[in-house]
C-alpha cells in the first residue's frame, strides 16, 4: 500500500476519497477514487466509489451510465501519473484512444452506488529521457468480485513548453471563450437526459448533423476551466447523438472505440454527425459518431448500444462467474 493511500469504507457516508488536486478536479464532491496501491512495477489496484445518486452522470435509463464509468478510469490517469510516475502537476495530459466495453449484466444492475476496483495493466511506458511521455493501460472495472467492464486507452504526457507549442497560442484558459452556444430545443428524454441544461446538441436541417453545444459554466463538464473542449464532452455528444437516432427507444452505450486525432476548440463550429453501422455478431445496434471542424475530423468513435429495460426495484442482480485477476510473473 502505498504510504499516503486512504482506503475505502463501504459505507457511502464514510468513504474517504484521494485528495481532489491527484484527479484534477475543483469540486472534492466530484472525486470518485480512494485508494491506490501498486501490485508489481507497472500494475495497479484503484480503488472507488460511486454514488447512489449523481446530478449528471445519468442516462435516466440505466443505473451504469458509461460516462460515469469513463469519469471514473479519467481519474485514474493523473492519480497514476502523479504517485506512480512522479509527473509533475503542471504537465498536461492528453488523450489519444480509448475503449470501453460494459458486461452484459450491467443493464440488469439495479444499484451502481458502493465500492469498485479497477485493476490497471500500464501495458506501454513511453519515456522522453527521464520523464513519462506516454501510457497505454488495460484496465478491467470489478464490483462485488464481478467485473462490470473493460477498457484500454493510451494518452500522451505533454510538459508545459510542449503543450503551449502544440496549442499554437491557445493554451491560455483565461482567455479561452467559446462561440455563443447554438440553440437547445431537442426534448431531453429523446436523447436520455433529464434537463436541457445537459444537452450538448443543437440540431441542424440535417436530421444526422446536429451542433456542438459548448457550455463552460457546466458544474461537471467544466470542472476546472480548460482552453478547449474536454474529452468527456465528446464522448456526451457522440452518446447523445446516437440514441437521437432512436429518440423512442432508450439505449445503453454498451462500448465505445474513441479516437482523439485534434483539439475541438471554441471559437468554431463544431459539428457532430451520426450514421448508423451493421449490427456487430452480436447483434448490436452500432452507430459512427464524428465531430468536425472547418472540415476537418477531429474525434470519431463507434458506439454499440443495446435497448435499456426497465427493470423493477427488486430486480435480481442475475448470476455470473466471479473476477480472478490472472496471475503473472512480477517483472
Amino acid at each position: 500500500m502505498h504510504r499516503n493511500a486512504v482506503r475505502a469504507d463501504p459505507a457511502p457516508r464514510s468513504a474517504t476519497f484521494v485528495p481532489k488536486k491527484l484527479v484534477h478536479k475543483t469540486n472534492s464532491a466530484e472525486v470518485l477514487l480512494t485508494d491506490w496501491q501498486r501490485i508489481r512495477a507497472n500494475a495497479f489496484i484503484i480503488s472507488a466509489h460511486w454514488p447512489m445518486t449523481h446530478s449528471f452522470y445519468t442516462t435516466g435509463h440505466s443505473p451504469v451510465d458509461p460516462l460515469l464509468l469513463t469519469e471514473t478510469i479519467r481519474q485514474m490517469f493523473p492519480l497514476l501519473c502523479h504517485t506512480a510516475y512522479d509527473v509533475p502537476f503542471d504537465h498536461h495530459l492528453l488523450w489519444e484512444h480509448y475503449r470501453y466495453e460494459l458486461a452484459s449484466h450491467a443493464t440488469q444492475i439495479t444499484d451502481r452506488s458502493g465500492p469498485l476496483n479497477l485493476h490497471v495493466e500500464c501495458r506501454e511506458t513511453v519515456r522522453r529521457g527521464t520523464r513519462l511521455a506516454a501510457l497505454s493501460l488495460a484496465v478491467t472495472v470489478v464490483r462485488h468480485d464481478v467485473p462490470l467492464a473493460t477498457a484500454d486507452t493510451r494518452f500522451t504526457v505533454q510538459p508545459p513548453a510542449v503543450y503551449r507549442r502544440l496549442r499554437a497560442g491557445r493554451s491560455d484558459a483565461a482567455l479561452a471563450a467559446p462561440t455563443p452556444a447554438h440553440s437547445c430545443p431537442i426534448a431531453p428524454r429523446d436523447i436520455g437526459r433529464r434537463t436541457r441544461g445537459d444537452i450538448v446538441l443543437s440540431p441542424s436541417d440535417d436530421p444526422l448533423r446536429w451542433g456542438l453545444r459548448i457550455d463552460t459554466a457546466h458544474p461537471i463538464l467544466f470542472d476546472h476551466p480548460l482552453d478547449h473542449a474536454p474529452g468527456i464532452l465528446l464522448l456526451e455528444a457522440a452518446r447523445q447523438a446516437a440514441q437521437a437516432l432512436t429518440p423512442t427507444r432508450p439505449m445503453t452505450a454498451m462500448a465505445m472505440e474513441n479516437t482523439f486525432s485534434r483539439y475541438v476548440e471554441y471559437d468554431t463550429p463544431c459539428w457532430v454527425e451520426a450514421h448508423p453501422l451493421p449490427s456487430d455478431p452480436l447483434g448490436r445496434d452500432r452507430v459512427a459518431v464524428t465531430l468536425t471542424q472547418d472540415g476537418t475530423e477531429h474525434y470519431a468513435t463507434t458506439v454499440t448500444l443495446t435497448p435499456t429495460p426497465a427493470l423493477p426495484h427488486d430486480a435480481p442482480q442475475g448470476s455470473w462467474a466471479p473476477f480472478r485477476p490472472a496471475v503473472t510473473t512480477a517483472p
